[in-house]
């Protein structure tokens, strides 16, 4: 059966979305191939359709232990025959797949990484027939990506024992150097390599200064995205806890995940995520790789990511089936100092530690740009692309302005402090000394008698706060020590002695900018799949239908039909079952296995 059929018949698509077919068709001929493709980007089935084409079974290497149930059993209700081996089976539901899979009974096998380091598991596969190695989320191979794993590395030798088979590995993110680091470490040198546009149009990038994160949070969803599903991050298992409660006693459905709960609790409330509408999951890092739940709205982040690509993997978990969505982040001072700290007390030499803040610089270079937000991400990837009119910067475009003088006086603070008194203190008490305020510890310590005492009152606490926080950003100044004091830089002495210039970002003003972003809000509302306004009441019916026949069977809803397909339906509102297969991912047994429910239903 040729792609373009196993396209049409199995998924219900009628023709391949950017590179997919070139990969497809180089991988069916039997070479290898890297692939970086955003999130939502189409990437399974540059292994899945491979898979069906090629003689023998595909053999997908995924971290993604508690997902591979649902994996399958989206390709089951496609008719695709699939399985999985990994630790959550009991003994006779592995031995059943075993024989499946040495009787050439399935299309597509799923694996986890360390069972390949399972002499039995390799014993089966070379008594089987392959057709192909995918690895997934290959970025895990990476010591310097957001999500090593040490089982990935033994995936190299693939090639030594399969020299005959090919590999495909995939990866939604990836730097130039961590792209070069993957087809290294996975013996892929002679690949060829697919890089797909990192660009995602529909997703709206907001980035807004810390206040009282939790409102702002709130506002966010009471207003944008009530009653839709959404992703928010937060930087420890606490804090997770924390706003989930805020969430669920201001009437927002939300529940924690965090390395912290157990197993099973833990995958009770990926199931719920997975499976209900509307559901808010506060999570830490460690959840939403691989989620293929499409209609997440929203991505928000409490806490600043380590680095570019880390965002950029999480926010891509939002809007995965190209309908309007929302990535948003609260971002402050403290968020500074704090992942500065982390840094400073990591593991490993002064190499490990400088690789951390080049991550980290570019994820702060991101937050205070006052360019298109989306031309830096795309820049960060070692692409390029126009400013977009939909991201905060492009909407209300922020002010550049000349904070030398500011810039000087909080690094002569810092360094009166240090020299004359040999102290070392935060942000909090250089702000104090500058607005010169007599608190206790102001007394406490004389630092009234400081000559820069009260030299600073042009701006008020939250001004000085954002000066502070871009010296950090900038270079300017670090932070060190238990407390996380403040500290001057070799780059310190050019602002202070050399004339060097300090360019920094000034917010717009808040009503101007809420307004426009409310209106930009309402925009990204509407639906990327134009429909008439008679079809929505039709629209959620089969939403209706869909959540029940989803629920009888066990599995999420997206597993049935996504919101794109139901919508189409709803518009072309079809009365023969021929007329209903031309719908984009109605396949074959999609249509046996619904389309006359669907028509039922469309006729009461």
């Amino acid at each position: 059966m040729a792609s373009h059929e196993v396209l049409r018949r199995v998924f219900g698509y009628d023709s391949f979305r950017g590179d997919q077919q070139e990969i497809v068709e180089h991988v069916i001929a039997g070479g290898d191939a890297l692939v970086l493709m955003p999130t939502g980007g189409g990437k399974s089935l540059c292994y899945q359709i491979p898979s069906l084409v090629r003689d023998g079974v595909g053999v997908v290497v995924s971290p993604l232990i508690a997902l591979m149930q649902d994996q399958v059993d989206a390709l089951r209700d496609l008719g695709v025959k699939a399985g999985f081996l990994n630790s959550t089976q009991y003994p006779d539901e592995r031995s059943m797949v075993e024989a499946e899979f040495l009787a050439g009974e399935l299309d597509l096998l799923y694996l986890a990484p360390e069972r390949l380091r399972v002499e039995q598991t390799v014993r089966l596969l070379e008594r089987g027939r392959i057709a192909l190695f995918a690895i997934d989320e290959a970025h895990c191979v990476s010591q310097w990506g957001h999500d090593f794993r040490p089982d990935y590395l033994a995936l190299s030798h693939l090639h030594e024992r399969w020299p005959d088979v090919p590999r495909v590995a995939l990866t939604a993110t990836a730097t130039k150097a961590t792209h070069a680091e993957i087809a290294e470490r996975l013996n892929l040198g002679g690949a060829k390599h697919f890089v797909a546009s990192f660009d995602r149009p529909n997703i709206q990038y907001r980035i807004v200064p810390k206040n009282e994160p939790k409102k702002q949070l709130l506002e966010l969803i009471t207003t944008e995205h009530k009653g839709d599903a959404g992703i928010v991050y937060c930087l420890s298992r606490n804090s997770t806890e924390k706003i989930a409660e805020f969430l669920n006693a201001n009437g927002i459905k939300a529940l924690p995940y965090h390395a912290g709960l157990d197993s099973r609790k833990r995958a009770e409330h990926q199931s719920r995520f997975l499976r209900e509408d509307g559901l808010v999951m506060v999570a830490t890092i460690a959840f939403g790789m691989g989620i293929d739940k499409p209609d997440v709205r929203f991505v928000a982040h409490l806490d600043l990511p380590k680095s570019v690509e880390g965002y950029y993997q999480e926010t891509g978990r939002a809007g995965r089936d190209g309908l309007p969505s929302t990535a948003w982040l609260a971002y402050g001072l403290q968020d500074v100092v704090q992942q500065r700290k982390m840094i400073e007390d990591s593991d490993g030499d002064q190499a490990h530690r400088r690789k951390l803040n080049q991550h980290l610089d570019a994820m702060l270079a991101l937050c205070e740009t006052v360019e298109c937000r989306r031309v830096q991400l795309l820049d960060y990837f070692g692409q390029s692309g126009e400013p977009c009119g939909n991201c905060d910067t492009c909407i209300t475009p922020p002010e550049t302005w000349d904070g030398t003088i500011p810039a000087q006086k909080v690094l002569s603070t810092v360094y009166r402090l240090r020299s004359e008194r040999r102290q070392k203190f935060g942000a909090g008490q250089t702000i104090d000394i500058l607005l010169g305020r007599k608190t206790a510890k102001v007394i406490q310590f004389d630092h009234d008698a400081l000559s820069v005492f009260g030299i600073g009152t042009e701006l008020n606490e939250s001004g000085w706060r954002g000066v502070v926080r871009q010296l950090l950003a900038q270079g300017f100044l670090s932070v060190e020590g238990e407390y996380s004091t403040l500290v001057l830089t070799p780059a310190s002495e050019e602002v202070l002695y050399k004339g060097r210039k300090v360019l920094m970002r000034r917010e717009p003003e808040r009503k101007a900018k809420a307004a426009k972003a409310e209106k930009a809000a309402k925009s990204a509302k509407a639906p990327a799949v134009e429909m008439p306004a008679e079809a929505a009441p039709v629209f959620e019916k089969l939403r209706a239908w869909r959540a029940a026949t989803a629920k009888e069977q066990g599995v999420p809803a997206y597993v049935i039909f996504h919101d794109a397909t139901l919508r189409q339906i709803a518009t072309l509102a079809p009365t023969t079952l021929e007329e209903l297969g031309t719908v984009n991912g109605v396949g074959e047994n999609k249509l046996a296995k619904y389309g006359q429910q669907i028509l039922d239903e469309l006729a009461t």
